[in-house]
């Protein structure tokens, strides 16, 4: 499943995009596997002229595999984990969807943890710090993330780089065209960079360079 590049913004990409690790797959393979040999043993062990009872046996049992294989196998497919030039994004759930956006700016810290199983599979679990209302963000099973947690940073202070790049352009180019201008403030505005009182006073700025 495909993040939708319809939810971008205009100058935002897509820098890496992943399920959660394959290790969540295991147990549910082996579910699989224990409801195969579960049917197999029901045909052979009850009695030929058992074909009620075989029928109802099957049906429980593969409505246990369904519980216990589909719907963790439905689960991992369908939790994706993006990070942007912009944000860190966390979508999951089959039919009703939830989701978390983290903007870079507002990650203060990123902390992982590993146990030794974890480890040697290269998955763990990470603890997103950011200002704001979310505060803390778990991000569980992610495929290394002690790889991942460095991509985060990385793309976090190119993201402040390039902000700090637009901001500086703004407010000291005063022969750009103020339209122009304008346009940079509202979009930096609408990614957050910008607060609503720095957007205002950018804006009075602006206009009355114009006058």
């Amino acid at each position: 499943m495909a993040f939708p590049d319809s939810i971008l913004t205009d100058d935002e990409t897509i820098i890496r995009q992943f399920r959660p690790h394959w290790r969540m797959l295991a147990i549910p393979v082996l579910w699989f596997i224990a409801g195969i040999v579960a049917i197999a043993l029901v045909y052979q062990v009850l009695p030929p002229d058992s074909g009620t009872a075989d029928l109802i046996t099957t049906g429980v049992i593969v409505l246990a595999m369904f519980v216990l294989v589909a719907n963790p196998l439905l689960k991992w497919w369908f939790t994706i984990y993006v990070l942007t030039t912009e944000r860190l994004i966390t979508r999951t759930g089959i039919i009703a969807r939830s989701g978390i956006e983290i903007p870079l700016e507002n990650i203060n810290n990123v902390l992982f943890n590993q146990n030794i199983l974890e480890r040697v599979l290269q998955s763990g679990d990470l603890l997103i710090e950011s200002a704001g209302e979310s505060g803390q963000s778990e991000f569980s099973n992610i495929p290394h993330p002690e790889e991942f947690q460095s991509l985060l940073y990385r793309t976090r202070e190119e993201q402040g780089r390039r902000t700090a790049a637009e901001e500086s352009a703004i407010s000291a180019d005063l022969s750009r065209d103020p339209t122009e201008q304008l346009e940079r403030a509202a979009r930096l505005h609408q990614q957050g960079v910008l607060s609503d009182e720095e957007f205002e006073a950018m804006k009075r700025t602006i206009l009355g360079d114009m006058q």
